[in-house]
This record gives C-alpha cells, sequence and structure tokens, in this order.
C-alpha cells in the first residue's frame, strides 16, 4: 500500500509568519495537532505541533499573538513521497521518532500520515507498528526527565 491510500488529505496548512495564537485556533477549528508549514510555494519549511506550541511557546513565555511560527516550528522535517509504501514511511517516522509524517507529491505537500493511519492499516504489521511507538516514547521519555 502507497501513502498516498492512507494519508490524511483534508490538511490546512500555515505560513512561517502566521502567529500562534492564530495557528492554535486553525488547529482547534479543524481538530489537528500539527501543521505543515510552507512557503507561498506550497513546498515544506517546518512544521508545528501543539507539543510545539507549549514547549517552545507557552513555557518559554512568548506572546502567542506577537511570536511567528517560524520562531517555534521544527525546521528539519522528515518527510516521505505520495508514492513511497508505507513500509518506508513507519520506518521514517521509527528512525526520525516522529508520530507525524507529511507527505510530498512534486515538491508540495499533499497529505500527512500519522502513527494512528498506520494503525489503522493492515499493511504495517503490529510487530512493527509497536517498535515504532515504542521507539517514538522512549524518546519522548528521556527529553522529559
Amino acid at each position: 500500500m502507497k501513502t498516498k491510500e492512507c494519508m490524511c488529505q483534508n490538511i490546512i496548512v500555515a505560513h512561517p509568519n502566521t502567529s500562534v495564537e492564530d495557528c492554535c485556533r486553525m488547529m482547534g477549528e479543524n481538530h489537528v495537532g500539527c501543521m505543515p508549514v510552507c512557503n507561498e510555494e506550497n513546498q515544506i519549511v517546518g512544521i508545528v505541533t501543539d507539543r510545539d506550541i507549549v514547549l517552545r511557546g507557552i513555557a518559554c513565555q512568548k506572546d502567542p499573538k506577537q511570536t511567528k511560527l517560524s520562531d517555534i516550528m521544527t525546521t528539519q522535517v522528515c518527510c516521505c513521497n505520495a508514492s513511497d509504501d508505507l513500509e518506508k514511511a513507519e520506518k521514517v517516522m521509527k528512525e526520525n521518532k516522529v508520530r507525524r509524517l507529511p507527505i510530498v507529491e512534486n515538491n508540495q505537500v499533499v497529505g500527512i500520515l500519522t502513527i494512528g493511519d498506520l494503525a489503522c492499516s493492515n499493511n504495517v504489521s503490529c510487530e512493527c507498528l509497536g517498535e515504532t511507538l515504542e521507539n517514538i516514547c522512549h524518546d519522548n521519555q528521556c527529553n522529559a526527565e
């Protein structure tokens, strides 16, 4: 199965100069926990998660009305192509310890693949999925200490 067959296609994107407050509003209205941050050509330049907002914004006492996403977003974004197999996407998630993976096609963001999407798929083994989740969670526990 290809990533494009399993990914969420109804994505919203933000721009680097979007305020954290506006991003939070969009995330809430769309019931999402992350947003790709794209330039004017819809090419990904970062990603922001609800965790980024809390740890890099609120915890650092940044004003959400004045702080731009470019100040808190992750810029080293791991992606997969829409034509990649789910197994490759799972491997990228595992190796990079990420729960959400932007999917690109012709250098344009076309979707997001989440660990939940993989869990709902019959094409990734429970063992591989368990190892990926364990790897992600283990890293987060280490960072929290």
